[in-house]
Order: structure tokens, then C-alpha cells, then sequence
């Protein structure tokens, strides 16, 4: 009772000392603002400078202001109200990254892998709280807690490592949407059958048809009228002010509006992020929603670790891994094989797995319901809490491990057969001098293009259906499939072609087509894109003949413009602007600190 006094003590002298006048009993916002944005900052230095993930700092700042440790503790109330904010600004900003075209080219595995994921995790947990001697219902509320994943931890970990728009990032936040969509169902259900309700089919019958009514409104009109208004009205009056008030409005309107039909705030905000990917300016909108993003996505975080009492996980270690193990380990193999059930490879398969390999927010409500009902106690509560924040602060660590995981598990694996079948829209004949791009977006179709106007022979590999059917009608020979896959790049016949051209975003997928082609060609020319200096010279240092970093090119070209606004010739700029390229990225050798800040 005393450190409970000397807590509230302290409390109450920050504020004299922050605002200058007695407080009440509850903490005001501002002064919890402060606190948890302070700790946050602590937590992410140190993190930063240790080489981890912030979201390892956000989580155990909220620990230290917690009132489970000793000083200052932040209104748990008050930070989790701030959380919701980032939570919706998050989801946002994650939902722009992606468009509706996007999410329908992994919708099958998504829709049906999520479906099936979540029933046998369910099923699995169920067996598991039985063993553990608990009864049917906790049970069951620990088989729906444990299936659902974080896109919340899952959008801050793909932004962290640039993977957003990679193969597993799209699946991966396709599926934990359908999981998110789940937990409206599993609401309903665990709700009914703790309090013996006895009609179901008709509780369930009504959330799921305003969530349909929502989804079937916002999306069609929504990606024909908002777009229209931020192109026409909001953007044309040219103040900054107005266009940023404009998105978190409608970002954080649209999520209550998605509560009102009985979805969850994260879900609304995706889905609005979604709305807004189609138009034209949506990269305007992302950048202005990015500041706030951060800072309210930190408080999330920090909320998580003020819940955790680190003396009850140590008291109950063996318990707390049990969850863990279920969530991380159990839930991340159901997942990858799921999705090689569904053709994927294997690496995208392990990283789709190692990406839901995790739990937060939705497990957080589902644990909250059953405590609430008094479906489950007070410290299996704590269980559930302790085992999903472990997840989350397991989540970056499992990123970076996973590729050379995978690397050495594929080396040990025997190499796959040749296909005996022609893979449709590979060459008939055998080709030479030709070119292959992986990839064909916004970057590859640029280079397909410079090509095909010189008439050059090129062959293409790319995972997108409607871009494959559309090359193969133009006479363009287009492979479709992942394009490090093997089998693929053997089909385009890099024994004779004279260049290889990588041009997709994920970097760990670039490495593969690398060292497979080289080996393959030990003299093929290779230009891949990269997203950082220190991805250039590691291609570089594997064989690369051209890596290509997209804003070291966008500055050098911004420099020669500059420099010919000044009066400088022609001769002296292209000396200027090749003396700076080898400068900010030389050969083999680390960039200088001058231009660190450009990682």
C-alpha cells in the first residue's frame, strides 16, 4: 500500500512541477501524453542504438511506467484512448500502401487459407487449454485469443524492413484481415455461449450482415467518390493545413463510422486506407499522415507494455512459453503450411508464416470479453496478456532471423525436379542475346518498354495474372510465378541471355534471383533495384554489374537540374554528378558518414 502511495505522490508532484496547480485523482491527458511519449523515446533510443526493433523500446518504456514497476505510472485509460488514434492511424496509412487489385491477387489464399487458419487454431488451442486442466470455455477463449494475429505489429515490422509490397507482406496483411473479420464472429459467439445464450444463429446473423453492408458500401462508392474529393476539392486549395485536417478526419471518421456497423476501428481504417490507394494522389496523403502515424502508433505500443506485470510471467514462466510457443511456433507452421497447400513457395511460405507468427490487439479484446463475462479468471488473463506481448516483442527478432533460416534449410533441402510439362508462355524455342525482367511494375515496364521499342527480345516474369495475360496478347513472352523460383528463371533461359533485369521491391527475394542466376551464368550481366546503400554494396560484393538505389538516382538527377539552373555546362555537371555517385556509394566499400542519413 505505501509504494502505491509514494506512486501517486510522484505523480501528483509532476504535475505541480509540469502544469503548476494541484490535481485531481485521475490524470489529466496532457501530463499522460508526456509520460508515455517520454518513455517511448527512452525505450527506442535504447533500442535503436542496440541494434532492435523501436517496438522492443515502445513496449518495455510502457513497463517502466507501468504499475507493476516502481516511479512514475502513466492512467493506463488515458494512454490506451491516445493508442486507438495510432492504431487507426496506422491501419491507414497500411491500407494506402495497398490497392484493391493487390489484395485480390492474394485474395483466394487469404479468404480461404484465414478461414482454415483460424478454425484449426482454435481447434488447437481448445486441446491444448484442455490438457492444461481448464475447462471447455476458457478453452475455447484461449483458441480464439491465440489464432488471431496483429496487423498492427504486422504494418510496423513490414515499414520497418520496406516489405510492405513484397509477396509475403501482401498475403500476409490480406490474411490478418480476414482474421480481424473473424474476431466479430468469435465476439458473438464466446458472448453467447458464456452467458447461455440460446440463438446464436440469429445474434450472428445480424453483425455479420452490417459488416458485409459496410464493406459492400464503402468500397465501391467509396473508391469513385473520395478520391474524386481529395483530387477536385481538397487538394486544388493548395494549404497544407486543410489537406492534413481533411485525411485524419476522414481517417478517423471512417473507422468510427465501420464501429457504428459493428467492425473494429483497425478494420475501418484499412479499409479506408484501401478507398484512398486509387487515387492519384494517395502518396501525397501518405506522406502528410506519416508524422502523426509514428507518434500515436508509439503510444500503442507503450499501452501494450504498461499492461505487462513482469513478476507474473516470472512466476509463471512455463505457462507464459505454453502460449507462446502456441502462438509463435504452432500458429506460424499452420500458417506456412497452409499457404504452400496453395501453391507458394516455400520461402514465401515461411515468411508469410514467420509474418503472423504473432498476436495483439484483437487477442487483447477477445481475453477482455472473457474476463468481463467471467468466462475466464483474472490470471489466465494475465497468461494471455503475457504470452501476446512476448509474441510482439519476438515479432522483429523472427524477421531477421528467418532469411538465413530459410537459406539453410533450402541448401539442405534436395533441389527441385525440372518440370517435365512446358510452363505456359515460356518459349518454344531456344533463345539468345534475349533479356529477362523480373518484375514488371512500375519499374520493369519502363525498362520492357525502352526494349520493345528497339524491337530487343525480352522475356518476362511476373506474379500478377492480369499483367502476364496482357503481355503474352502483345506477342511479349511472360512467365507467371514468383520470380525467384527456379524452375522460372530456368524457363527463361539465362544460359543465353545477354542482361537480367530485377526489378521488384523485395530485397530478400533480389538476393535469390542473384546468386541462382550467377550460378546458373557466372557471366550474365545482372542490374537489380535496391531500396538502400547498403543492399547496393552487398549485390555489388555478390557479382552485381549495376544495383541501381531509386533515391540516390532521384537526388542526382534533382543535382543536375540545380547545377544547370546555376549556369554550369553540361561537361562540368556530368563530371559533378558521376563524381558524387562514386563518392555516395563507392564499390565494395562502406558509404561515408556524410551520407549515412541516406539508408
Amino acid at each position: 500500500m505505501g509504494l502505491v502511495m509514494r506512486r501517486r505522490k510522484l505523480t501528483e508532484d509532476l504535475y505541480r512541477i509540469t502544469i503548476g496547480y494541484p490535481t485531481m485523482d485521475q490524470t489529466t491527458l496532457l501530463v499522460n501524453l508526456g509520460v508515455a511519449l517520454g518513455a517511448g523515446l527512452v525505450g527506442a533510443y535504447i533500442a535503436n542504438r542496440l541494434g532492435q526493433s523501436v517496438i522492443l523500446g515502445y513496449i518495455l518504456g510502457g513497463v517502466a511506467i507501468g504499475p507493476y514497476t516502481p516511479g512514475v505510472v502513466g492512467d493506463r485509460e488515458s494512454v490506451e484512448a491516445l493508442a486507438n488514434i495510432g492504431i487507426i492511424l496506422l491501419m491507414f496509412a497500411l491500407g494506402m500502401r495497398l490497392s484493391v487489385r493487390q489484395l485480390l491477387r492474394v485474395g483466394r489464399v487469404a479468404v480461404l487459407g484465414g478461414a482454415l487458419q483460424v478454425l484449426v487454431t482454435i481447434g488447437i488451442g481448445y486441446l491444448i487449454g484442455r490438457a492444461l486442466g481448464w475447462d471447455w470455455l476458457p478453452a475455447l477463449f484461449f483458441g480464439a485469443v491465440v489464432s488471431n494475429s496483429s496487423s498492427t505489429v504486422l504494418g510496423k515490422v513490414l515499414d520497418e524492413r520496406g516489405e510492405a509490397g513484397s509477396i509475403q507482406g501482401r498475403i500476409g496483411l490480406a490474411w490478418s484481415t480476414i482474421q480481424d473479420l473473424s474476431t466479430i464472429i468469435l465476439v458473438v459467439i464466446l458472448s453467447t455461449l458464456s452467458t447461455g445464450g440460446n440463438s446464436l444463429a440469429s445474434d450472428l446473423f445480424w453483425p455479420t450482415l452490417k459488416a458485409a453492408a459496410f464493406l459492400v458500401v464503402l468500397i465501391p462508392v467509396g473508391s469513385r467518390v473520395l478520391p474524386w474529393i481529395f483530387e477536385r476539392i481538397i487538394a486544388p486549395a493548395r494549404n497544407r493545413e486543410i489537406f492534413v485536417i481533411a485525411v485524419a478526419a476522414f481517417a478517423l471518421g471512417t473507422a468510427y463510422l465501420s464501429s457504428l456497423f459493428g467492425l473494429s476501428l483497425a478494420i475501418g481504417a484499412f479499409v479506408a486506407g484501401v478507398v484512398v490507394s486509387e487515387s492519384d494522389i494517395w502518396h501525397q496523403i501518405l506522406g502528410e499522415i506519416m508524422p502523426l502515424r509514428d507518434i500515436f502508433a508509439g503510444l500503442f505500443f507503450v499501452s501494450i507494455g504498461i499492461l505487462v506485470d513482469p513478476m507474473f510471467v516470472l512466476r509463471n514462466l512455463p505457462l507464459v512459453l505454453v502460449v507462446l510457443v502456441t502462438i509463435v511456433v504452432i500458429k506460424g507452421l499452420l500458417v506456412t503450411g497452409i499457404t504452400l497447400l496453395f501453391g507458394y513457395s516455400l520461402r514465401t511460405a515461411m515468411l508469410t508464416g514467420v509474418t503472423l507468427a504473432q498476436s495483439a490487439e484483437f487477442s487483447f479484446l477477445l481475453a477482455g470479453v472473457g474476463i468481463d463475462l467471467g468466462a475466464i479468471t483474472s490470471a489466465i488473463f494475465s497468461l494471455f496478456l503475457a504470452g501476446t506481448t512476448l509474441s510482439i516483442v519476438l515479432a522483429p527478432a523472427l524477421h531477421e532471423l528467418a532469411p538465413p533460416a530459410i537459406d539453410w534449410i533450402e541448401k539442405r533441402l534436395p533441389e527441385p525436379k525440372p518440370a517435365h510439362h512446358p510452363v505456359l508462355g515460356a518459349p518454344a524455342i531456344p533463345l539468345r542475346g534475349h533479356a529477362v525482367i523480373c518484375g514488371y511494375g512500375r519499374v520493369g515496364q519502363v525498362v520492357g518498354e525502352a526494349l520493345g521499342r528497339r524491337r530487343f527480345l525480352f522475356v518476362v516474369i511476373d506474379h500478377d495474372q492480369e499483367i502476364v495475360q496482357r503481355l503474352r496478347k502483345g506477342g511479349i513472352t511472360a512467365l507467371m510465378g514468383a520470380a525467384d523460383n527456379p524452375v522460372l528463371l530456368d524457363r527463361a533461359q539465362l544460359g543465353g541471355a545477354r542482361i537480367l533485369v530485377v526489378a521488384i521491391p523485395d530485397a530478400l527475394a533480389s538476393r535469390r534471383i542473384v546468386d541462382y542466376a550467377l550460378q546458373y551464368n557466372p557471366n550474365l550481366e545482372i542490374a537489380v533495384r535496391t531500396q538502400s546503400l547498403t543492399e547496393r554494396t552487398f549485390l555489388q560484393t555478390r557479382g552485381v554489374t549495376e544495383a541501381v538505389m531509386g533515391e540516390l538516382e532521384l537526388a542526382l538527377e534533382i543535382t543536375r537540374f540545380a547545377l544547370c539552373r546555376f549556369g554550369v555546362s553540361a561537361l562540368e555537371t556530368q563530371a559533378l554528378v558521376q563524381r558524387l555517385r562514386l563518392e555516395l556509394a563507392p564499390d565494395g566499400e562502406q558509404p561515408s558518414a556524410a551520407t549515412e542519413h541516406l539508408r
